[in-house]
């Protein structure tokens, strides 16, 4: 475990930058489709805590739906390498795939597909290894004014409603909702802030807005409609920005950060 923060730091709005992997190697996309290659998932790891970033998140975005597990020998590499909060997601099926993943060095796992399919997975973990541990993360779409939510890296829509499994993850007991928009998903449009602000009306837990985010601004507005963390991948592999210039423009704008 490698979190090194004090219990009054983890209260302040936290910026999580998102490595996608597919196959070994980070890739980005458009709504969760047309993926490029972006780099080596430890040497991006590496740099991204130098930025300054509070959290890292690592998705196998590929292993559900291929019905493999996450490569733990990348998570072990990654996890070597760094010293921020860690949280790995993507093919966790069993109460023993996320003792796996914790062993290896993850401070915390991301459940998606496998919390549909298996919700007992959130209280085990939850009752096992504490609710800080549980992320439960949810990919919504804005359908025709409706808000429906998908599985399977995107790919199969559930037919329960959207705002009912928010609240159902919060009462089984994880700690934190990864809420990512779909239809914002690569867009730099920027984080659907109503409803990031709606869901964190909701529910009890910490609530991380992903998809959309393309500049600094997009980030406080945010995190002045609730959110607890933003987490974004494309802009900061990109280049076109870091995570110590959006923290900057945060503390200039009072939202207060760690640097």
């Amino acid at each position: 475990m490698s979190s090194s923060y004090n219990t009054n730091d983890s209260l302040l709005p936290r910026i999580i930058v998102c490595l996608d992997v597919d196959k070994g190697r980070v890739v980005k996309g458009t709504n969760f489709k047309q993926l490029r290659d972006m780099g080596d998932p430890v040497e991006l790891a590496v740099a991204y805590e130098q930025q300054g970033a509070d959290e890292l998140v690592f998705l196998d975005i590929s292993a559900s739906n291929e019905n493999r597990p996450t490569a733990l020998k990348l998570v072990t590499d990654i996890a070597k390498h760094i010293s921020i909060p860690f949280t790995v997601g993507g093919g966790l099926k069993k109460l023993d795939d996320v003792k796996a993943f914790l062993d290896a060095g993850a401070d915390k796992v991301a459940l998606n597909t496998t919390a549909v399919l298996t919700p007992e997975i959130i209280n085990q973990t939850a009752v096992a290894y504490g609710s800080q541990c549980v992320v439960v993360a949810i990919d919504v779409n804005a359908e025709q004014e409706q808000h429906r939510f998908y599985i399977n890296g995107g790919r199969k829509l559930v037919e329960s409603n959207f705002f009912d499994w928010t609240k159902e993850v919060a009462e089984r007991g994880a700690g934190e909702i990864l809420l990512t928009a779909m239809h914002k998903d690569g867009t730099g449009s920027g984080f659907d802030t109503k409803l990031t602000a709606q869901i964190s009306q909701q529910v009890p837990v910490q609530v991380i807005a992903s998809g959309g985010a393309k500049n600094e601004q997009h980030f406080v507005d945010a995190f002045n409609h609730g959110a607890d963390a933003c987490l974004a991948a494309g802009m900061f592999h990109s280049g076109e920005y870091s995570v110590q210039q959006v923290k900057q423009y945060m503390l200039k704008n009072g939202i207060a950060t760690r640097l």
